[in-house]
């Protein structure tokens, strides 16, 4: 797998039948994107910015990709509008989300595109997840660990594991 760069994704969602929209998205990434390598359990925590919503399901996971980081963004902006999301407002309750939060330890800022995802260290449904598949993963612009960043996180939400579903 040479030309594979690791990157992590976030998925969540937080209308319909939660787990079957992330489990959707997972094949969807599988097929389009490369092998899932890790994935986290399953968290619920409340809806983060807009609050008046429902909580959401979320879950991160490493995938090994060929795809630039442009082409990533675009085959995830396919499966989410595949899978029923439509971008209405910010922050709105949706099927899925599907997050680019690291594309190897590249730093990209451009119109369309900010990786490292700009605000995963103010978000522990982001943090605690990623904690689980990848604690020691260097933030390449913070210079912290995922566990670095968890621990100093100021963000109030709790962020509940599911059960095994």
């Amino acid at each position: 797998m040479e030309n594979f760069t690791q990157c992590y994704l976030h998925l969540g969602s937080n209308i319909g039948d939660r787990l079957q929209h992330l489990k959707a998205a997972k094949a969807q990434i599988a097929a389009q994107i490369g092998p899932i390598s890790q994935y986290s359990k399953y968290y619920e925590t409340e809806a983060w910015g807009v609050t008046d919503q429902a909580d959401f399901i979320n879950q991160a996971i490493g995938v090994q990709t060929e795809l630039s980081p442009e082409a990533l963004l675009d085959t995830v902006l396919s499966i989410e509008k595949n899978l029923g999301r439509a971008r209405k407002e910010k922050w709105s309750a949706r099927q899925i989300d599907i997050d680019i939060i690291f594309y190897g330890d590249q730093i990209i800022k451009s119109e369309r595109l900010s990786i490292p995802h700009p605000h995963l260290h103010q978000r522990n449904f982001v943090l605690i997840p990623m904690l689980e598949i990848a604690g020691d993963w260097m933030h390449p612009q913070l210079l912290q660990t995922i566990e670095e960043l968890y621990l100093t996180s100021k963000d109030p939400l709790e962020v509940i594991m599911l059960d095994e579903l």
